[in-house]
């Protein structure tokens, strides 16, 4: 059920032979299901052969997402993004002889906790919004009838739809994960045009993520090694916690909170 009750939102078979997966995704999501592509919501999560996506509508919509994990861009990233010497390796400590157990719990759009997850980690994603929890339960699945990237999700991968402080919160001492990552979706302070369409999107579905300093505060006291959070690379630091050291790249920012 959605938990952002102000979402025009529904779900629309955009063929014949997706209607049945249709029905059954609006009954779990709550949500209605429309027979025609329609401007009568302002968001449709679409069936089709290729996969589901989110669509939004209207003449100002933007391009719809399709979470992919089997795509040219995240292929050649697997093969070209720099292994273990990319900043997202470097902030969770990935080396030589330690491949830390990761908590995604901000999995968003899946793509930093897969690559994670090819580089040897044993990652859990946790998201809580449904629309992205659906979003990345199809592409998973897709990506496990890959050559390249079935090996990664069956091997280096599970995923949860939760909240992701209620799942910590609860967390036995003997699981607590090597390192926590937080990707938080921060209050939008500008509509420049600098900010990916893409982000915008996901900002009105799933909504900002207005307790992410609390949930900082609780993954510190829920790991053996870590926490690394994401951030815009000008942006301030979460909470009023210092980090111990930063990883900048040209875009974002990797803060790392040792223990």
């Amino acid at each position: 059920m959605l938990s952002n009750k102000s979402l025009s939102i529904a779900v629309w078979p955009s063929g014949a032979d997706q209607y049945d997966r249709a029905v059954k995704l609006a009954r779990r999501l709550n949500i209605p299901l429309v027979q025609t592509e329609t401007r009568e919501y302002e968001f449709l999560l679409f069936c089709s052969a290729n996969g589901l996506g989110l669509k939004q509508t209207g003449k100002n919509g933007l391009r719809p997402i399709m979470i992919s994990f089997t795509n040219p861009t995240m292929i050649y990233r697997l093969k070209h993004g720099g292994g273990r010497g990319q900043a997202l390796a470097r902030a969770v400590g990935l080396k030589k002889g330690w491949q830390p157990a990761v908590i995604d719990a901000t999995a968003g759009l899946g793509r930093d906790g897969f690559i994670l997850a090819s580089l040897g980690c044993q990652v859990h994603m946790l998201e809580r919004s449904p629309i992205l929890a659906v979003l990345l339960e199809d592409a998973l699945l897709r990506a496990e009838h890959s050559k390249l990237t079935a090996g990664i999700i069956k091997e280096h991968l599970q995923f949860s739809h939760t909240d992701s402080m209620e799942f910590l919160q609860n967390l036995r001492s003997q699981d607590y994960p090597d390192v926590i990552y937080l990707d938080p979706m921060y209050p939008e302070r500008t509509k420049s045009s600098l900010v990916k369409k893409e982000m915008r999107m996901l900002r009105r579905v799933a909504g900002d993520d207005k307790d992410a300093a609390e949930l900082l505060t609780i993954a510190l006291g829920c790991i053996r090694n870590r926490v690394v959070v994401k951030r815009p690379r000008l942006a301030s630091t979460l909470g009023k916690i210092r980090p111990s050291h930063q990883i900048t790249g040209k875009t974002s920012r990797f803060d790392v909170y040792l223990i």
